[in-house]
């Protein structure tokens, strides 16, 4: 077992009235798990992805990684940095720096030693071999969001968390991140949660899940 949420619970204050966005949440994700959640907007499966991520918080319950309690009270920039990895809709990869550098950012915050082997072999797994030195803005989009999936997954993290990867992306860039979770997982035994409302994306979870009205259900 990586990851384990119990009864978590969230919600938000909206002037006199109370949103209840997360009721009782349980999940369990293990090694090589792919576990897709699809829901409507504003169902809260960004909070969701958050709180398994130690970004935001819930109100009650527990979350569990690796068998350790996570908590305020933990060390949680170093937590991130050293089990998860983290891919959104928008890359958001840094203009200033080239393709490899961005890739390497999670070493520097970190301040440990690059393994220059491992990453060039990960940018011939990535086909992103010949844009080494290149700047996002000379990337397209799937080649962007390629380069932000790399980036999460440069330290082998327990856990990839990846909040609509594909929504800025067009139908050939879909497939083709579609291809590339797949071969993650199958090579790597990654494991990866993604929200989505791309059905083509939901399908290719081993678990899968909808949120509706705070209830997480099993699909």
């Amino acid at each position: 077992m990586i990851l384990e949420l119990q009864k978590i619970e969230k919600s938000f204050s909206d002037g006199e009235n109370q949103l209840n966005v997360l009721k009782g949440i349980n999940l369990t994700v293990n090694r090589g798990d792919i576990v897709t959640i699809k829901g409507p907007s504003g169902s809260g499966k960004s909070t969701l992805l958050n709180i398994m991520g130690a970004i935001d918080f819930a109100d009650s319950g527990s979350i569990f990684f690796n068998n350790n309690k996570i908590s305020l009270g933990s060390d949680l920039e170093k937590f991130r940095n050293e089990n998860l990895g983290f891919v959104f809709q928008f890359h958001h990869l840094i203009p200033e720096l080239n393709v490899e550098e961005n890739v390497k950012l999670p070493f520097f915050v970190s301040n440990t030693k690059v393994d220059t082997k491992s990453i060039d072999e990960l940018f011939i797994f990535f086909d992103l071999d010949s844009r080494k030195k290149s700047f996002p803005n000379n990337l397209s989009g799937g080649e962007k969001q390629r380069v932000a999936i790399m980036r999460s997954f440069v330290k082998n993290p327990s856990l990839i968390l990846a909040d609509e990867p594909t929504g800025s992306l067009d139908n050939k860039q879909v497939i083709n991140t579609i291809e590339l979770f797949k071969k993650m997982n199958s090579q790597f035994q990654q494991s990866i949660v993604i929200t989505t409302h791309d059905e083509r994306v939901f399908n290719i979870g081993t678990k899968k899940f909808s949120l509706n009205n705070g209830v997480l259900s099993k699909v």
